[in-house]
């Protein structure tokens, strides 16, 4: 065996021991929840009560809003007889240090989440070692999951949530989504998306694919001519607006605000200064040439300022894994106070 066989070996059996140790004197890797039993009918009343306080606070009691609040009011009113004597049960999580409590328990789905999540991330860690086969499924795993979650949430979100709603609001009311609002009709200009849709599927179809051309070409010039929109509002028009500045910036005293005045001074001259940089068609000599050299000075720092950003971003993401694995999991710190007492 090469050495970094041996030192992946060496490693994987002192994790592994060290795993095994604290899993079995339960210092480690344990989820718990606060059980509690609710009253349907209470939860409703609750519920009322906070509508007629949004409704008492309407200053417009004919108002769109108002009459929203009336009608969600009159349709839990109408479930309330229904759901007499209904009760279900509601699992909150609660930090270890309560696990002795008399409402508190062991939670296994949470508790097996936490450890999967867990050899994830060392799995995918790994690969700053070396490349080997728990990187590389872990990596598939993620993969189809979350394109699987993309496709479940784009079908209840998209399709159910707002296609059948809009074509058939009864039948979803009654199968899948009960708060769909009593007063909802059905809204027959939904059909187009159904049937552009429907037209993408074809291209499945060895001989009728073409037909998937149209919806597909509909969907890109739509989609283009809104950001384009968006675009040249966001990074045209209000980038030139953000420049337009006053340089003198005057108190409602008449007196000079020396902080916003020297802001918008360099904002002013950061802007002037790198579109001289970018005009080549007068030689970068003398002071065309002065202007554009602090031209490139001001672009240095924005650059240098987005790439720090950026780091500490990335920064951020990898502290709070590490927090999820020596705090969640491995129990090896508690800066919350989350065991406080426990051991």
């Amino acid at each position: 065996m090469n050495r970094s066989t041996i030192i992946s070996m060496l490693l994987i059996l002192l994790g592994g021991g060290f795993l095994v140790f604290r899993a079995s004197t339960g210092r480690m890797g344990q989820s718990y929840v606060r059980v509690a039993q609710v009253n349907a009918e209470e939860s409703l009343q609750k519920q009322l009560a906070d509508l007629d306080d949004k409704l008492a606070q309407q200053a417009d009691k004919q108002s769109k809003e108002s009459q929203a609040i009336k009608a969600s009011r009159d349709q839990l009113g109408q479930r309330i007889n229904e759901v007499k004597g209904l009760t279900w049960t509601t699992r909150t999580p609660v930090a270890p240090k309560h696990r002795g409590e008399e409402d508190v328990e062991f939670n296994w789905p949470m508790t097996i989440g936490l450890w999967v999540s867990a050899f994830g991330m060392i799995a995918i860690l790994s690969f700053l070692f070396q490349d080997n086969i728990l990187y590389k499924l872990t990596e598939a795993i993620l993969i189809g999951v979350s394109a699987a979650y993309a496709m479940v949430l784009g079908f209840w979100d998209g399709i159910v949530g707002i296609l059948f709603v809009k074509l058939t609001p009864g039948m979803v009311r009654e199968t899948v989504i009960p708060a769909t609002p009593l007063e909802a009709e059905p809204e027959w200009m939904f059909l187009v998306p159904l049937i552009l849709s429907g037209m993408l599927l074809m291209r499945l179809s060895p001989t009728g694919n073409w037909i998937a051309r149209w919806p597909l070409a509909f969907f890109i010039g739509l989609t283009a001519g809104f950001r384009l929109v968006g675009f040249l509002e966001a990074d045209f028009v209000q980038q030139i607006q953000a420049t337009i500045l006053p340089l003198v910036v005057l108190e409602a005293d008449d007196t000079i605000n020396f902080g916003a005045t020297l802001k918008n001074t360099l904002t002013v001259l950061t802007v002037f200064c790198c579109l001289i940089y970018f005009f080549f068609s007068i030689e970068h000599q003398g002071v065309v040439g002065g202007i554009a050299r602090l031209g490139i000075g001001f672009l240095m720092i924005t650059f240098g300022a987005g790439f720090g950003y950026t780091v500490m971003g990335r920064i951020a993401l990898i502290a709070e894994r590490m927090s999820v694995l020596f705090d969640d999991w491995l129990w090896l710190i508690d800066p919350t106070g989350k065991r406080i007492g426990l051991f």
